[in-house]
């Protein structure tokens, strides 16, 4: 989940990217996500069609049943007995209800950028950064990147697919933005199933028009852009994973424009952690407390915070649990940034420094005074590694 060194994000580098194959891979969206047979609203006010259809008649209406019985409805059970509420259990394991899984942490995995350059891959930046490069010239490193985070403990891995977005590979995104989300999301299947274990895998939801940067956000045009996002990774993954999420507004649009197939959708949220608030806030200046409600109103499954300073989640953790009590699970995966480098104008662009007190002890110390505050999800960001994911899950897993 390493969204670190990300480019940064401009008008000019979308409006370049996106054109009539783009449009017409909008267009098709649907029937690119798992034989949805009929188009979805993907314009600038996009909307599930509560009559919406998927695989010859079979309703995602909420409360209709799917499947010959299987009632999709807030709280029923699905694939014969798989609970789709936010307490779901997906494919048959993982349950992420906290009511259910009292005093057990889900472990998620680390930064996978980082990880990759660690490991010799290739790695540029900003243009074909880390995501998109390697996806073409070193496939086998992303996956045993994958299978690494695995060993460590991780049980739910994300796709790598982060940096599938305009600014990263430019021209190329209208043409093979959906191709390069497939192969994201089919490296880290293969490497879920070669574990052996029962690991989910969530496919990367990223900030479309920049990391941190709220005021670039386009709702009417966004739609068009996590398309082929969607369709690519569609296949592959068991979770739908919007992260560092930095406004209200995107979170809102990633929920409309995901199909309803039944999948559970998480909503991670970046902070601002470059001077101190009294209350915490997104990077839009909107509170943790918004976001909380904003998280139950759209049915998500998970609310978590990612891509900030470890320091300032706790606080977060405690606002988000005194709104929503035990109606979803709450996650923390912060990253290992100088807060300076996480914050300056050029974040999107320059390989960010690293801090000297995130070692695996001192990480697991904070990822402790999260889940007293009532985080049962946490997992690490940019620079955390299988180290880190490791200590936590021997302490906390």
């Amino acid at each position: 989940m390493d969204h670190a060194d990300r480019g940064r994000a401009g008008h000019d580098a979308v409006n370049k990217s996106v054109g009539k194959p783009m449009n017409e891979c909008v267009d098709n969206v649907v029937d690119n996500v798992r034989g949805v047979g009929r188009r979805m609203n993907v314009g600038s006010r996009p909307h599930r069609d509560s009559g919406l259809n998927v695989g010859g008649g079979l309703s995602m209406d909420r409360g209709l049943n799917v499947d010959g019985g299987l009632n999709m409805d807030r709280g029923p059970n699905v694939d014969g007995g798989l609970n789709m509420d936010p307490g779901l259990n997906v494919d048959g394991g993982l349950n992420t209800d906290r009511r259910q899984n009292a005093g057990r942490v889900l472990i998620l995995d680390g930064g996978m950028g980082r990880e990759l350059l660690r490991r010799g891959a290739p790695f540029r930046q900003p243009e074909w950064e880390w995501s998109a490069l390697a996806l073409t010239e070193a496939p086998d490193a992303v996956r045993d990147a994958h299978l690494d985070f695995i060993r460590a403990g991780a049980e739910v891995i994300t796709a790598n697919s982060y940096a599938v977005v305009p600014f990263h590979i430019g021209d190329r995104f209208e043409l093979e933005a959906q191709t390069l989300a497939a192969t994201a999301g089919r490296l880290a299947r293969e490497a879920a199933t070669q574990s052996g274990r029962d690991v989910k895998v969530a496919g990367s939801l990223p900030p479309l028009f920049g990391s941190y940067r709220p005021d670039l956000f386009e709702a009417a045009r966004a739609p068009m852009l996590a398309a082929p996002l969607v369709a690519g990774l569609a296949p592959y993954v068991d979770i739908w994973l919007a992260e560092t999420i930095s406004s209200l507004a995107e979170a809102r649009t990633w929920r409309e424009v995901l199909p309803n197939d039944g999948k559970p959708f998480w909503l991670s949220f970046t902070l601002d952690d470059a001077v101190p608030h009294e209350v915490p806030v997104l990077r839009s200046g909107e509170t943790v407390a918004e976001a909380a409600r904003l998280a139950l109103d759209l049915g998500a499954a998970a609310l978590l915070f990612n891509c900030s300073a470890p320091e300032i989640m706790e606080a977060a953790v405690r606002v988000a649990r005194d709104i929503c009590g035990d109606r979803l699970r709450l996650g923390v995966y912060a990253n290992a940034l100088v807060t300076e480098d996480n914050n300056s104008d050029d974040a999107n662009g320059e390989l960010s420094g690293v801090r000297e007190d995130t070692q695996p002890e001192a990480y697991l110390r904070w990822a402790q005074t999260w889940v007293a505050a009532g985080a049962d999800m946490v997992g690490g960001c940019c620079g955390i590694g299988p180290e880190h994911i490791r200590e936590l899950a021997q302490h906390l897993g």
